[in-house]
């Protein structure tokens, strides 16, 4: 994969499935580097897969779809461009699509009433004067922002705390056919000086769940809690009683339970989340205790499903497990987890309807397809992949693991260039760090072993994956055991006579990008690294990060003897080797100053060293940035591996980046063979 065939990635999001089960449509987003947005429609696709998929709309940014109980409308949000996305209703008979909403700053991911008249969603409500709601105010002359809370910005959204997310319901139209019908107004439901979301129907269509922060010390922890309140905005009640962080709560079929994702128990502080499992939960609807259907210890939630999907044979949940995420089926009535998808998978989302389950599952060629799981039969959909694949230019990743110092066992996967070598290595570092790598198409990795790098990944302690007490055990000992495994499954891997022992580079973000620094100022074994949007110093990403105010007191601990030695800054005097700096100019979750301290320290030196900057992007560039970004950020890391560890494909840079016909194309569609296996 080179770094322009990033225009060629389909990536389907979570598929929505028609009452009937006849019927799946996913919204399918591709990057045009071109004119350097984003752009997806909706696909659809029979489920028997007597059809190939095809597009269904033909918007400028169309998402989240989602069927009506009744099967005669398809919501979903369109944005046009420049524009927020906006709530939109399509007939599945035929017809043009309605917009429902015109919020300001846009509306979120619908949900169906069961009686398919009404849509509740939650949107932003700016105050008056701020974010272009009065023409004649500009950002730079809005009035000044009063803070007096621990919680007032987030990454990729900025200030929070005067555009806060509420509850809407909006009623269909008498005759939704007749665009000269007018259109009812949304009607907010939730208010007040909290944030609302994941909002969901009960059966009787009477109360609406969400979750929100509405207790006494909500600014100074993390728990939140679901909430029922009537459509009209009366009788609001809080059900769940503890100290969990709730998610997307849905109603079984008889009203009377709950079930939702949870961490269960986040401590006395509210606030011990580090390495905590995020499970599936359940509390009856009336009120009481939050009750985990799994185990807390082994069970972690790695879909992205905007919902928790709740069918008469039992909740769907994807759970993440050694780098894969695998979908579980757990019984209504307690029994036993059925495996519906397992093995080398990553499942990105669920949808269901009419007995029928659609998944979206990646792997390592492919961003993601649709299968259809019906008793006794797995059916693959649709070919999103086949652009890619195509190119010849896609590797495959191969399992290994290592012992650390302690005995302890280092998972992760090795991908080579064609040909016998030896190759240059690059060691990536993950961010998190409780996350994994795995099981998916990663556009990075691709790009670097087209240009002729070996390129090795693992998930050492502090994952997320392998269990609670493997993501928990780096609390307050980071740069570790952590460390420790990262150079194991290096040094193992360096074994294998394909790969240059002599020739290694480091790199990494967020988390990555701290292990980068922090191994950096350890030692002179590799030939350069870049250290990318890293958490480098936990003394001032106290007050500079959006999370700063829990993150490094929970991660680090508040002995300052301590902080400073688990601190990669704090070391980065001494530092020799070549490291390239990355950084976004709008990162609040690693400010910029995490970066440009690090440049500085080296610069002053003489170590050799550049710092790349990003203006109007935030943490999540390497995954969501303006797409020509993306681009040059790529092309970027391969001319700085020129420089320090050139190989034949990559000896001035991407200019020279070879057409890739070496490697052997694969079939046009990639087969995706899903195992299912019962698991305890």
């Amino acid at each position: 994969m080179r770094p322009t065939d990033l225009s060629l990635l389909r990536v389907p999001g979570v598929p929505a499935v028609s009452p009937d089960g006849r019927t799946a449509v996913v919204a399918v987003t591709r990057l045009d580097l071109d004119a350097d947005e984003y752009r997806s429609q909706l696909w659809t696709v029979p489920t028997d897969g007597s059809a190939p998929a095809r597009p269904l709309t033909s918007g400028h940014r169309d998402s989240a779809p989602a069927f009506s109980p009744d099967g005669r409308w398809l919501a979903y949000l369109a944005a046009e461009p420049k524009g927020a996305p906006q709530l939109h209703v399509l007939p599945t008979a035929g017809g043009a699509a309605r917009r429902l909403t015109e919020h300001h700053l846009g509306a979120g991911t619908p949900a169906w009433s069961p009686d398919s008249r009404r849509l509740a969603y939650t949107a932003r409500v700016p105050e008056a004067g701020r974010y272009g709601t009065a023409e004649d105010v500009a950002a730079a002359a809005e009035a000044p922002r009063l803070i007096t809370t621990l919680k007032y910005r987030s990454d990729g959204v900025g200030f929070t705390t005067d555009r806060r997310t509420h509850v809407f319901v909006v009623d269909l139209p008498g005759d939704a056919d007749d665009t000269a019908v007018a259109l009812p107004e949304p009607v907010q439901v939730t208010g007040g000086e909290h944030d609302d979301a994941d909002v969901a129907w009960s059966p009787a269509g009477t109360l609406l769940a969400f979750v929100s922060s509405r207790h006494e010390r909500a600014d100074a922890d993390l728990v939140s809690d679901v909430f029922v309140v009537r459509p009209d905005g009366s009788g609001l009640r809080r059900v769940t009683q503890g100290r969990s962080a709730v998610a997307h709560p849905a109603w079984d079929p008889t009203g009377e339970t709950l079930w939702f994702a949870a961490q269960p128990d986040l401590g006395d502080s509210g606030r011990d989340f580090v390495g905590r499992n995020t499970t599936l939960c359940r509390v009856p609807a009336a009120g009481g205790p939050v009750v985990p259907v799994l185990d807390p210890e082994t069970t972690d939630r790695g879909d992205e499903t905007p919902a928790t999907v709740v069918t008469a044979d039992g909740v769907l949940f994807g759970v993440q497990r050694r780098g894969a995420v695998e979908l579980l089926r757990v019984p209504l009535d307690g029994g036993e987890p059925e495996a519906l998808v397992d093995g080398p998978y990553t499942v990105r989302g669920v949808g269901a309807g009419g007995g029928v389950v659609v998944a979206t599952v990646a792997h390592d060629r492919s961003a993601g397809e649709l299968i259809a799981i019906t008793p006794g039969r797995r059916r693959l959909l649709t070919g999103f992949g086949a652009p890619l694949q195509e190119t010849g230019r896609l590797h495959r990743m191969r399992e290994r693991t290592a012992t650390a110092p302690d005995g302890y066992p280092v998972h992760g996967w090795l991908t080579t260039p064609p040909g016998p070598g030896p190759h240059p290595v690059l060691l990536t570092v993950h961010g998190g760090p409780f996350s994994q790598y795995g099981w998916t198409l990663f556009d990075e990795t691709q790009a670097y072993v087209e240009a002729g790098y070996a390129v090795l990944m693992c998930n050492p302690r502090g994952s997320s994956g392998y269990g609670q007490e493997h993501g928990r055990v780096i609390k307050e000992h980071m740069g570790e055991l952590d460390a420790d495994d990262v150079l194991a499954f290096l040094d193992e891997a360096l074994t294998d006579p394909q790969l240059d022992a002599t020739r290694v580079g480091l790199m990494g973000g967020s988390y990555g990008g701290y292990m980068t620094t922090l191994l950096l100022g350890r030692t002179d074994r590799f030939v350069a690294g870049i250290s990318e949007r890293a958490f480098n110093d936990p003394v001032s990403f106290v007050g500079s990060s959006d999370i700063g105010w829990f993150f490094p007191d929970e991660y680090l601990g508040t002995d300052p003897e301590r902080v400073a030695a688990q601190s990669a800054l704090a070391h980065a005097h001494r530092i020799t080797t070549p490291t390239f700096v990355i950084h976004s100019e709008e990162d609040w979750r690693c400010p910029l100053e995490q970066g440009t301290r690090l440049y500085v320290e080296l610069k002053r030196r003489g170590v050799p060293t550049e710092l790349l900057l990003f203006p109007g992007e935030g943490h999540e560039l390497s995954r969501s940035g303006r797409p020509k970004h993306r681009l040059a950020r790529l092309e970027h890391v391969l001319r700085w591996w020129a420089r320090w560890l050139p190989t034949g494909q990559n000896r001035t840079g991407v200019a020279e980046l070879p057409a890739g016909a070496t490697a052997t194309p694969p079939p046009t569609t990639e087969p995706l063979t899903v195992e299912a296996t019962r698991v305890g």
